[in-house]
């Protein structure tokens, strides 16, 4: 079995639906979504920590570090409530992809 389906059957196993967690977290997202004013405040906290955390990436992107890994934390914690976000993500995933090619084919090309 090769190194990437063996991670691809360890990430299956941990999504499982079946799983305590993820049905105790479903429990809790079933009776924050009854009640409207908690629902709204919910979304204002995730708004709030993954806004910071996203400005927080943006801030160290320069600095050596894990600045985009940041960014994309933020994100991610966003896009659990905000479609935008999701779309954002990988908007910004696939722009950085390119960027990245771009650049090792720029270096390859000074070197030869």
């Amino acid at each position: 079995m090769g190194l990437q389906q063996e991670i691809d059957r360890e990430i299956a196993a941990g999504e499982r639906t079946d799983r305590p967690l993820r049905r105790m977290l479903r429990g809790i997202r079933a009776r924050i979504d009854r009640r409207p004013v908690l629902r709204r405040a919910y979304r204002g906290a995730v708004g709030a920590l993954g806004g910071s955390i996203t400005v927080l990436g943006v801030l160290l992107v320069p600095l050596p570090g894990p600045g985009w890994l940041v960014v994309f934390l933020g994100l991610a914690i966003l896009g659990t409530e905000f479609a935008w976000a999701r779309r954002l993500a990988a908007f910004t995933k696939r722009w950085l992809a390119r960027f990245w090619t771009w650049w090792r084919a720029r270096r390859a090309a000074r070197a030869s």
